[in-house]
């Protein structure tokens, strides 16, 4: 969920013993219990992690285990890559009528000495919407396709 240059639209949804956070870049969507199940057996990793979550007053806590270590934090995975015991703790706190507090500490044992922290503000813009994430050559893709449908017109006149 870091901010990278495009992309970085959420939607929160939550439902009976659910939230999920849906992202806008490449369509991944975090599914996060809050029944209190055990995560999975450590065997079953994902790039996403396993979620599991939890109410602290008006704070949803988030803890996340099951990494693969094919995956880095930083911008769009790049940067120090993870190992598989890395576990992160996300808490999303209402600051304000459209700010939340994003905060992460990741305990990685095997690539860091100490856990640490960092946070982030997400602000809610109501105008704001999760677009489909498709790319587009450039943007030149549909303009070479209508000039030259364009000309194909003109020729066959």
């Amino acid at each position: 969920m870091l901010p990278v240059i495009y992309g970085n639209s959420f939607q929160f949804v939550q439902g009976p013993g659910t939230v999920a956070i849906r992202e806008e870049m490449i369509h991944e969507t975090r599914i996060i219990p809050l029944d209190g199940r055990p995560h999975l057996n450590s065997k079953h990793t994902s790039y996403m992690g396993d979620a599991r979550g939890h109410w602290d007053g008006n704070t949803l806590v988030v803890e996340t285990t099951n990494f693969t270590d094919k995956t880095a934090i930083g911008i769009n995975g790049y940067g120090n890559p993870n190992s598989v015991k890395m576990r992160l703790t996300e808490r999303f706190t209402p600051v304000g009528p459209n700010v939340l507090e994003w905060s992460v500490t990741v305990n990685d044992p095997a690539t860091w000495t100490r856990p640490w922290t960092f946070a982030l503000n997400l602000t809610k813009d109501a105008t704001q919407q999760v677009f489909e994430y498709a790319c587009h050559e450039g943007n030149y893709g549909l303009r070479n396709i209508l000039s030259a449908a364009r000309a194909a017109e003109l020729s066959n006149r």
